[in-house]
């Protein structure tokens, strides 16, 4: 039985996910989070195979930084990213953090499934969809959105301060000094070409980064 710990904050996803999973027969879900604070603390306690791992959760620790810690935490664990971002700097930084899979939430019922048995077996994972997409952009040699430049602690911080976190909050939540994010901060409107978060924000949602109901 393969055992997995779901994180999303919204609770009609992970009710819906726990509801597929339990019909397989062979995966069984042995907790859910909201948030990555409150992930970290209890996947400790259930020991799971396999995190589905939300990336863009408001309010307290990312997805990001979670997956970071956790698989500093829990090495053996194996950590599938879930989210409605299909833009191209994710599955690389992900992996960066050591996350071994990769879907969109528009991924079909049976693709989430082999993806979780995929990763058992030691395979990596990432979605049809964003498997086509990268191999036309490699083929290419283009990169489909600016933001392919950033780190994943860039992606991070850039995705906290799409959120509204000032940087205090920020600093707290990552561990880092408020210099530290500051010049992270510099840098991401370096390598995006923005002087403010305005534009930060107009960049996002230009490419699909932040969608209509995350921006009222």
């Amino acid at each position: 039985m393969i055992r997995v710990f779901l994180v999303d904050d919204h609770e009609l996803v992970r009710t819906g996910i726990r509801r597929i999973l339990e019909q397989t027969g062979d995966i069984e879900v042995v907790g859910e989070a909201a948030d990555g604070d409150s992930a970290l603390r209890q996947v400790k306690k259930v020991d799971p195979d396999v995190v589905l791992m939300d990336i863009s959760m408001p309010g307290g620790m990312g997805g990001i930084e979670a997956t970071r810690r956790l698989v500093r935490l829990m090495p053996e664990v194996k950590v599938v990213a879930l989210t409605v971002m299909d833009d191209d700097p994710f599955p690389l930084r992900l992996r960066e953090v050591g996350a071994v899979g990769y879907l969109t939430k528009g991924c079909p019922a049976e693709e989430m499934i082999d993806a979780i048995r995929a990763v058992m077996r030691g395979q990596p994972y990432v979605d049809s969809v964003l498997a086509r997409k990268h191999m036309l952009a490699d083929w290419q040699g283009i990169a489909t959105t600016p933001f392919a430049e950033l780190s994943s602690r860039e992606i991070e911080v850039a995705l906290m301060i799409l959120d509204g976190r000032r940087t205090q909050e920020i600093s707290d939540t990552l561990s880092l000094s408020p210099k530290t994010v500051s010049t992270y901060r510099q840098r991401i409107y370096d390598k995006l070409d923005v002087k403010t978060d305005v534009e930060l924000t107009r960049l996002a949602y230009r490419f699909g980064l932040i969608h209509d109901h995350e921006q009222g």
